[in-house]
């Protein structure tokens, strides 16, 4: 399929990862059918009221002239309305809103995971060391994950016992500190043992095409995969989470893995389908929980569902870095996934982490921090005080505190956007159809009246801010009547916004 660019048109959509390189470019090329570890939805969207969606995976190329789609069973519509007719027109064509959102929690208050600052060695001991030291560091206390390595084994979830001699006494003190409890999971399952033979027999194990349980690699090894198309795999993993929140008092799960790259389309499941119903159908199960956090995802816009970034590298780079944030937190948005998170602060892919650890960019540090104060979820996990200064430190509790500042106005948003579909923070081509607009990809706008231009350039300190039609007043008082472009100071200690007075 070939559709012809109107004048002046740009596109977005497909894979969130290549959000910062949105909208295309004549030369940008994306085969969603090789997509591995990120979300994905078979949608593009238009700066001139045109959307296009296919129930499958289709490849997308981009020219001077045209998008020529491969594969998939693509459908054009032309709602009009610019970009926000483009994708208000979509949701509701194929996937409208839910009316229900996430834990209010995960958007009042910055959320803190324990993956970067333990690695493999989550315990009893770090978890509550931790806890308390975010506490007494001044940080608003929120939603606490604890990552991989708390179980005995993959598919046996519950407490390593050697790690954590109490579960129950840790989660008790994390609610007393004012925590809510989520745990990592996954639907891989180790490859031995009875519990694995079990499922086997039952029949509840993704099966190759040989009808053979598939053994599988991912970033932990090799592992066998329950079939979530399978109501009695699906009935089985519920219940042991619930089990094991009734002992422990756990609240949610960190939803990981699910990943494309773990099947295959000849896979023998019991729904048949291709690999990408496998990814959706983990979404969907994520979904009984109203705290929860996915990663990679197929479809499922405008669920209920927390959306994290793949994990980002301890760089300033938009491939992999964290001048990709915003970009692609504003194409999830634009794909139906408002309810996002930019990824841990300092970078989540744990190799990168270590790489720099005895050396980290504490600038880097601190502006990941500010950049996610205003977007709908931050997230921390690295200690701060453990790997930076005192000053730069400070600054990261600074962010934390700016973010529970704006939580009753981002929680608001999504609930807004639960109702109707539209996203919490969106690009300046949402409210202003302007060619300068749609070029902009590095800054936002949180509802319509806050504007957010974060810092991610190394040594910056100020910034190009394109403000759109209206008076706005900067964060240090500075008022100015757009549309206009303006330099604005970006000291290491500010965040450049303005708010919207008239």
């Amino acid at each position: 399929m070939t559709v012809p660019l109107l004048p002046g048109e740009r596109w977005w959509g497909g894979c969130v990862d290549d959000g910062y390189q949105m909208p295309f470019a004549s030369g940008f090329q994306r085969d969603l059918r090789s997509q591995q570890n990120n979300q994905v939805m078979p949608l593009l969207v238009s700066s001139h009221g045109r959307h296009l969606w296919s129930e499958t995976i289709f490849a997308v190329a981009v020219d001077d002239q045209a998008l020529t789609i491969t594969g998939g069973a693509p459908v054009l519509a032309e709602p009009g309305g610019g970009l926000r007719g483009a994708v208000l027109g979509a949701a509701q064509a194929y996937f409208p809103p839910s009316g229900m959102v996430p834990h209010p929690l995960l958007f009042t208050h910055p959320q803190y995971n324990t993956w970067i600052e333990l690695q493999y060695e989550q315990s009893q001991e770090g978890v509550l060391a931790y806890a308390e030291r975010i506490i007494a560091e001044g940080y608003p206390p929120g939603v606490l994950m604890i990552d991989d390595t708390w179980q005995r084994d993959y598919g046996d979830w519950r407490f390593d016992h050697a790690r954590f001699p109490d579960p129950k006494a840790m989660v008790d003190r994390l609610h007393a500190l004012g925590f809510l409890v989520m745990l990592w999971v996954s639907p891989q399952i180790s490859p031995n043992g009875r519990l694995y033979l079990d499922l086997r027999d039952q029949g509840l194990l993704v099966r190759d095409a040989t009808g053979e349980p598939a053994i599988r690699a991912w970033w932990n090894g090799h592992s066998a995969i329950l079939d979530m198309t399978n109501p009695a795999a699906i009935a089985w993993l519920e219940g042991r989470l619930r089990a094991l929140e009734t002992a422990t008092g756990v609240e949610g799960w960190k939803f990981d893995a699910g990943d494309f790259s773990h099947y295959r389309d000849d896979d023998r499941i019991h729904v048949p389908g291709p690999a990408a119903s496998q990814t959706q159908a983990w979404a969907a199960f994520a979904e009984r929980w109203p705290l929860n956090e996915l990663r990679a995802c197929w479809k499922m816009g405008n669920r209920p569902l927390v959306q994290r970034l793949c994990d980002k590298l301890h760089v300033w780079e938009p491939l992999g870095g964290i001048a990709g944030c915003v970009p692609n937190v504003l194409a999830l948005g634009l794909l139906g996934h408002p309810f996002s998170c930019p990824d841990l602060i300092g970078g989540g892919e744990y190799r990168s982490f270590n790489e720099h650890r005895d050396q980290l960019d504490q600038e880097l540090f601190v502006r990941h921090a500010q950049l996610s104060a205003l977007l709908p979820m931050q997230q921390f996990s690295a200690a701060p005080w453990r790997f930076l200064d005192a000053a730069h430190a400070d600054l990261c509790r600074q962010a934390a505190v700016l973010h529970t500042a704006f939580g009753e106005r981002i929680a608001a948003l999504a609930k807004d956007a639960a109702r109707t579909g539209i996203p919490i923070v969106r690009p300046l081509a949402w409210v202003w159809a302007d060619p300068r607009a749609l070029a902009v990809n590095d800054q936002f706008l949180l509802g319509d009246d806050v504007l957010v231009a974060p810092v991610v350039t190394k040594g910056a300190r100020a910034r190009k801010v394109l403000v759109p039609p209206g008076r706005w007043r900067e964060a240090r008082g500075q008022e100015v009547d757009g549309p206009v472009e303006v330099v604005v100071d970006a000291p290491l200690d500010h965040l450049p916004r303005f708010t919207r007075v008239g």
